[in-house]
């Protein structure tokens, strides 16, 4: 079977695809990503052929000052971008590479519009993977309008309560309960565990070695890093005075110098990978994405949570909520905020206690093969 794996983001939208690709490519089954073009080359250096669908517009970082929420203009701007523009743009790529590729299988992150056009237009049978973990980030109000535009350029109906999205099946990394009521999952959900066998805890390859203080990881994400202005420094300056040792990545597009020297006991890194520090923390500080919020619970570690834009105020909101982490206003938080926060959430049994249930029912999940034989049993 040939599946085409497609995401109209940033690496947050390509990594919850790849133990599924891991899995299909395992099972002997032949594999392609469609992808913007600034991920082709992340893609392809782990061995899968890759395509290019859509441009990089909108996706290439832009350093800019911190700025104050504004949850509207989030949500139009899933509408006007991922429903509409990046849905057209990527429409079209896809439909020329399902022509000529004919895979028997697409699998698209949720917010990749275009394919699942794309793939009802070629009557494909499509399978769509949850990355907004919270839910209530993609609303029928907003989005829509901008996708029947697209759905009508392609001949296809009107779907004003975006229904179409689930006609081929939902898969969720994110726990069943950790979803907001407001904005259910169909009922026939699978839940799949993307973190397979128990993560080994190797030893850390970062540079220089920590005490036996508790270990806070601290990072922005791979896109919002750019955009956080001085929350960085705030952070660290929360942390200075706190018995803990601190591995803070900032990402490929901030130099760490900008950050100015820090104690022994605060190390700065560019990047490194999730898999790499959860093993190892004890505590995660983060903005809330969904995919630097699955790691953290996938592994029992609470949070204390900045969210910057996007869907990070809505699984701030649930992480609170289900005591699985403390919230901040990031635009505003102050380093004594921050370390009374930070102190709170570790010394409070009942959020480590939560983070430990959740992931163990996250380790119950099915895991990513598992699921890959079902889907290819399904549509094969």
């Amino acid at each position: 079977m040939h599946i085409l794996f497609t995401a109209a983001g940033g690496w947050g939208h390509v990594e919850p695809l790849m133990p599924l690709a891991q899995a299909a490519a395992a099972l002997g089954h032949s594999v392609t990503f469609a992808v913007r073009p600034r991920m082709q080359a992340s893609v392809a250096r782990l061995g899968y052929a890759t395509v290019v669908a859509g441009t990089d517009r909108g996706l290439t970082p832009v350093r800019r000052e911190l700025q104050a929420l504004d949850m509207e203009g989030e949500l139009r701007a899933v509408g006007t971008g991922f429903a509409g523009r990046i849905a057209r743009e990527r429409g079209a790529d896809l439909l020329t590479i399902i022509r000529t590729r004919r895979p028997d299988l697409v699998i698209y992150e949720e917010t990749d519009f275009g394919a699942q056009v794309a793939a009802e237009k070629m009557n494909i049978p499509c399978v769509r993977v949850i990355v907004i973990g919270a839910g209530g980030f993609i609303r029928p109000e907003y989005v829509a309008g901008p996708l029947d535009a697209v759905r009508a350029e392609q001949g296809l109906l009107s779907d004003p309560q975006l229904t179409a999205r689930t006609r081929g099946g939902t898969l969720s990394p994110f726990p069943p309960g950790y979803r907001a009521p407001e904005d259910p999952l169909p009922a026939d959900t699978r839940y799949v565990n993307n973190f397979g066998e128990p993560i080994p805890s190797a030893p850390p390859t970062w540079p220089g070695q920590f005490d036996a203080a508790p270990l806070i990881y601290f990072t922005l994400g791979t896109i919002f890093g750019v955009e956080a202005g001085n929350l960085y420094g705030r952070v660290l300056a929360g942390l200075h005075d706190l018995p803990v040792n601190v591995l803070a990545t900032v990402g490929r597009d901030v130099d760490p110098a900008e950050l100015g020297p820090q104690p022994s006991h605060i190390r700065v890194e560019q990047f490194l990978p999730q898999s790499e520090v959860l093993p190892h923390c004890d505590l995660v500080i983060c903005h809330g994405g969904s995919g630097s919020v699955l790691g953290a619970l996938a592994h029992g570690r609470p949070m204390v949570i900045l969210p910057l834009g996007a869907d990070q105020p809505l699984n701030a909101a649930r992480c609170a909520e289900l005591n699985l982490a403390r919230t901040l206003d990031a635009f505003s938080a102050t380093p004594a905020e921050i370390s009374t926060a930070v102190a709170a959430v570790w010394r409070e049994p009942r959020y480590g206690e939560r983070a430990r249930e959740t992931a163990a029912t996250i380790a119950a999940q099915p895991d990513a093969r598992r699921v890959m034989e079902d889907l290819v049993m399904r549509d094969g």
